[in-house]
């Protein structure tokens, strides 16, 4: 998508205040009445003339109404079966890809908006507003609720579906791209079980920061659009504790290339309804994988394959700036290889590769280290999927592919390594070199980002005399070890082999892939207490500086973003409770 820009609302009872975050940071600030009615539909012009415009128009102006903006649920459900049940309550469904589920408003709201290829004039409309918090429905858009399955921390968890998700259609923006927008947090469906279908305040700033983050540092993700939180009461046990409050609740407009997961198959699977099987099978490949022949006899080898290799990019990805996202389910991993479900995820800062960003995780299933071996759990779970459809060749062929899984893993993760340390070329020593620096720094118990972004920033000279300033707060805690100054020895003398660089070149390559910011846990909790207070400064300077994480910003130096974390930030704790 072109240029994101992001709106902050504040309600009070009849009237609200727009505060508007612009790409260059610009505030304006608006009085709007009230949103009054629930979930009406919004009708919009679907006429040819409006559909060019907006689809085909490369260099068109932003629309300035939603009378020119169209999303659609077509694409799905012409080709998708839908539950025959229309009434929204809690069941076991079976022989559909989706429920036909409305979101359910609040009452009382505040939105940070994204808006999709809209004046920013838009957002401050009625219908805007009601579009991004359930309140209305686009027309032409039937909301849908996604039915899937899923393993949970190993173990089959059989039907689980959006409980708290609303699609509510497909948007094609001016650059020819499809985005699937989704509201979390919007109310029950289906797929409730016994939750109440809503989000908390909390955890949906947290995706809503984390998304829009990762995106900034080059890692496939769901974006986030918008966010709208209520006053409205929501009861969560946040440590599964018995202690049970009162929270604020949010919905979240998000948008992804696609939400299909592994889960989405797993289902199908699991209930022997192979054609259906087939069927989204087939639409996933057409929709999302132009490379493979859909007609072919192997296209599911061919899907496969793709699969595994994307799996590996990812989560080598996620190790290059120490992310771990907490629930590795397969419920909650992508089939097009993409960062979803942001929940008790976490940046590693000390690094430790038992890192557990969450709570909820008391066997460590899904500690840092055990990520990219999760990821051939997963992978194993879909092609037991799959084996349902092939024949002895296939079954074959894909488990070689599986098999090379750990092998392409291994070479993304050295190949991102590599470049985080400045390394040109191909080194004898190279892995060695990366494991001793990894080693010195569980043992000194050194921030992760920081230590790879002052070594981009010091000079070799610097290092070589082994007198690192406070200044490198993160490498002087790596060069209290004994060791460091064989390893900086080692790493200097490869650098020499690095052919034309120079320690300029070098330092500024290096500081195009370390990131100075990241969304650290202290970081995220900050702007969430100023959040719960209706205070959406930390939010919108977050959101500012994670759009730019590779630059140096005064106003993140200032907040101590890349500071030694604040000693009140020690005991912080993420759950899965949201």
């Amino acid at each position: 998508m072109r240029g994101i820009r992001f709106q902050f609302c504040h309600w009070r009872l009849r009237f609200a205040h727009f505060l508007v975050l612009g790409v260059a940071g610009h505030a304006v600030l608006v009085l709007q009445s009230a949103l009054q009615g629930s979930a009406n539909r919004l009708r919009v012009s679907r006429n040819e003339s409006n559909r060019d415009w907006c689809y085909c128009e490369k260099e068109a102006t932003l629309a300035r109404s939603l009378d020119f903006w169209t999303i659609s649920s077509e694409n799905l459900i012409d080709v998708l079966p839908v539950d025959p049940v229309n009434e929204n309550y809690v069941r076991k469904v079976k022989n559909c890809i989706f429920s036909v589920a409305f979101p359910t408003p609040f009452k009382s709201k505040e939105v940070l908006e994204d808006v999709l290829d809209l004046s920013l004039s838009v957002s401050e409309t009625d219908d805007f507003i009601q579009l991004v918090s359930g309140g209305k429905i686009v027309f032409g858009s039937i909301p849908l609720a996604h039915r899937y399955g899923g393993h949970q921390f190993g173990i089959w968890a059989d039907q689980l579906g959006d409980g708290r998700a609303h699609l509510i259609g497909i948007y094609m923006n001016r650059q020819g791209e499809k985005w699937e927008l989704q509201l979390k947090g919007s109310g029950r469906t289906p797929y409730s079980r016994n939750g109440d279908g809503r989000a908390v305040l909390r955890s949906s700033v947290r995706e809503f920061l984390c998304s829009e983050a990762m995106h900034h540092l080059g890692i496939p993700t769901s974006r986030a659009a918008s966010l709208v939180v209520s006053d409205d009461e929501v009861w969560r046990d946040q440590f599964y504790n018995g202690n049970i409050t009162k929270e604020r609740g949010a919905v979240v407009l998000r948008v992804a290339k696609s939400w299909f997961r592994i889960g989405s198959l797993e289902i199908l699977a699991h209930y022997g309804e192979l054609d259906l099987l087939r069927t989204l099978l087939d639409f996933i490949i057409h929709e999302y994988f132009p490379s493979v022949n859909v007609r072919g006899p192997n296209r599911y080898v061919d899907f496969f394959s793709i699969v595994v290799s994307e799996v590996a990019q990812l989560i080598a990805l996620w190790m290059s700036v120490g992310f771990a996202h907490g629930v590795c389910n397969t419920d909650n991993f992508s089939l097009l290889s993409i960062t979803i479900d942001y929940g008790p995820f976490g940046f590693m800062e000390a690094y430790n590769p038992d890192f557990v960003p969450n709570t909820s995780d008391n066997e460590r299933r899904y500690k840092i280290g055990n990520q990219a071996n999760i990821g051939m759990f997963n992978l194993n779970k879909l092609l037991q999927v799959l084996n349902l459809l092939f024949d002895p060749m296939q079954k074959q062929l894909a488990a070689q592919m599986l098999d090379g899984y750990p092998a392409l893993y291994y070479t993304r993760f050295r190949k991102l390594f590599k470049a985080k340390l400045g390394l040109l070329g191909e080194g004898e020593g190279d892995d060695e070199l990366i494991a001793f620096l990894l080693h010195l720094m569980e043992k000194t118990e050194a921030d992760f980002t920081m230590t790879f972004r002052q070594l981009s920033e010091i000079t070799e000279s610097q290092l070589q005399e082994l007198n690192i300033s406070q200044q490198f707060w993160a490498l002087k805690r790596v060069s209290e070890h004994e060791l460091f100054p064989t390893w900086v020895s080692q790493y200097l003398l490869r650098l020499k082999s690095n052919m034309n660089d120079t320690d300029s070149e070098r330092r500024k390559r290096m500081t195009t892939v370390n990131p100075r910011y990241v969304l650290k846990n202290w970081m995220a909790e900050s702007a969430i207490q100023k959040a719960e207070r209706n205070d959406f400064s930390e939010v919108r300077l977050l959101q500012q500086v994670l759009q730019r994480p590779f630059q140096r910003n005064p106003a993140a130096e200032t907040a101590g973003y890349a500071s030694p974390a604040p000693s009140w930030s020690k005991g912080l704790r993420v759950s899965c409770s949201s």
